[in-house]
């Protein structure tokens, strides 16, 4: 039995956002905190950008993986190295863009939680997910990888 080499990531990214979300959420109804602050109109433009710049993100990011038939499954093995277009300005755009969701949605329900966990949900992706996708792209694609980690950041 031939086996191929991928990241071992066994858990889909955006879950793991939809978990630390709704986590938040939960957490607000048992330790409420005020959202007045959420209430105004400038906090409801910042999440509706959050989402336009989630869009613009993950969409690009998914139209460059469709057009180079690689996959968006992080358990797969990867057919190519995408350092150019969107992946020319950060190195994880789809989570970046995931984290935007994120936002825009912590700012359309006003809900502190979602911020102060915002920290362990990006510790969380980093460490569980980025870092063994790094580790796998420097096995399959080497120096190669090495140079582009090295002149593009993880995330911004």
């Amino acid at each position: 039995m031939k086996t191929t080499d991928s990241p071992g990531i066994h858990f889909p990214p955006p879950v793991i956002y939809a978990v630390i979300f709704l986590a938040a959420v939960f957490i607000q109804k048992k330790i409420s905190i005020d959202d007045h602050f959420f209430k105004s109109r400038m906090i409801f433009v910042i999440g509706i950008l959050f989402f336009l710049l989630a869009v613009y993100y993950i969409a690009r990011s998914m139209n460059q993986f469709i057009q180079t038939k690689n996959t968006i499954i992080p358990n797969k093995p990867a057919e190519s190295l995408q350092t150019t277009g969107i992946y020319h300005s950060t190195r994880n755009p789809m989570y970046l863009g995931l984290v935007m969701v994120y936002l825009g949605l912590s700012c359309l329900i006003g809900n502190w939680w979602n911020i102060i966990l915002l920290p362990l949900l990006l510790l969380i992706i980093q460490e569980y997910i980025i870092k063994k996708e790094e580790k796998y792209l420097v096995r399959k694609f080497g120096q190669e990888y090495i140079d582009y980690s090295r002149q593009v950041r993880r995330w911004l």
